[in-house]
């Protein structure tokens, strides 16, 4: 039996994108909601002895919190344990807790472990995820195969099409992001065939509050690509980009993989240091409201293809 792909509603425009780039199977899952909130979600063909892909992004929208969106996907995993499944891969774009990844304070929970416990104890035999926060964490955290993939290859090849006449740097927005922008400043030159600054902040967290405003590198005559893998509220990329506009940037653009809500996508597009914001739609913030908030500065790059060869791989054995 060929392999086929799946996703609970909320997910489903991602999840047909997805099945097209890697050529499987679409097929759609019967959704029943009862009083009380309960629901019950299941494949319309039989899975019986077949590679099974489940679609779910786990980024918060007001109609599914991210702990709703997990318990469907535990429970599709489950149905299709049961039903025989030879394999569940779950392909989850943005994968929520990432973040919680080690324990810093006594008796503080590490959630990122425990969304791997769950994943797992309801039959997950595969996952795929994208940019997540912390490669090494998410390796220690599963049991499963893990396919971790990068947008920065449909970001380059975006700015690769763009008229790019000024000096450019890569710059990352705090000290932890350092490695992911000096991959990405290493992929851009290599493309572009011209150099590239290399630029990162000093950043300083303390009970919720963040400071720190010094620069390494220069900013000055440049425009700077911010490179991150995740805003929520926006806060750091927002602090960045006034402190490079300050030392002198020609232009500031964020490039962030994952926004994983309207408010941050808001701040980002209304911030008057930031010239454009380069997003994917991995965390599915309705177009809509993006295009509403943007002021034709948002720019959102479609990840489907970046799944296809994961999928082929973990198909071919």
């Amino acid at each position: 039996m060929p392999p086929c792909l799946i996703a609970p509603p909320e997910s489903e425009a991602l999840g047909r994108a997805i099945a097209r780039a890697a050529n499987w199977e679409w097929t759609d899952v019967e959704e029943r909601r009862f009083a009380g909130g309960e629901f019950t979600l299941r494949p319309l063909v039989a899975v019986g002895n077949r590679d099974v892909c489940v679609v779910q992004t786990l980024a918060p929208t007001a109609a599914a919190p991210i702990a709703e969106r997990l318990v469907r996907l535990l429970f599709l995993l489950a149905a299709l344990r049961d039903a025989g499944a030879r394999s569940r891969i779950a392909l989850i774009p943005y994968l929520a807790y990432a973040r919680q990844e080690r324990r810093t304070e006594s008796r503080e929970p590490v959630h990122t472990r425990y969304v791997a416990e769950l994943l797992e104890a309801a039959g997950m035999t595969h996952l795929i995820a994208l940019d997540v926060h912390d490669l090494a964490a998410l390796d220690n955290s599963f049991r499963v195969p893990v396919n971790h993939l990068t947008a920065r290859p449909i970001f380059v090849d975006w700015l690769a099409e763009q008229p790019l006449s000024d000096p450019l740097a890569v710059a990352s927005p705090d000290i932890g992001g350092i490695k992911r922008a000096q991959l990405f400043r290493e992929h851009l030159e290599k493309r572009l065939g011209r150099a590239v600054e290399f630029l990162f902040m000093e950043k300083r967290r303390a009970a919720g509050h963040v400071s720190g405003q010094q620069i390494v590198g220069h900013a000055a005559g440049r425009h700077v690509l911010l490179i991150d893998d995740l805003c929520a509220t926006g806060e750091t990329v927002l602090r960045a980009a006034g402190s490079f506009h300050d030392a002198g940037a020609l232009r500031v653009s964020a490039v962030i993989t994952h926004v994983a809500s309207a408010e941050g996508l808001r701040a980002l597009c209304a911030n008057r240091y930031l010239s454009q914001v380069v997003v994917t739609d991995s965390a599915l913030t309705p177009e809509a409201e993006m295009q509403d908030s943007a002021r034709g500065r948002l720019y959102v790059r479609p990840c489907a293809s970046l799944f296809g060869p994961s999928l082929a791989q973990i198909e071919s054995g």
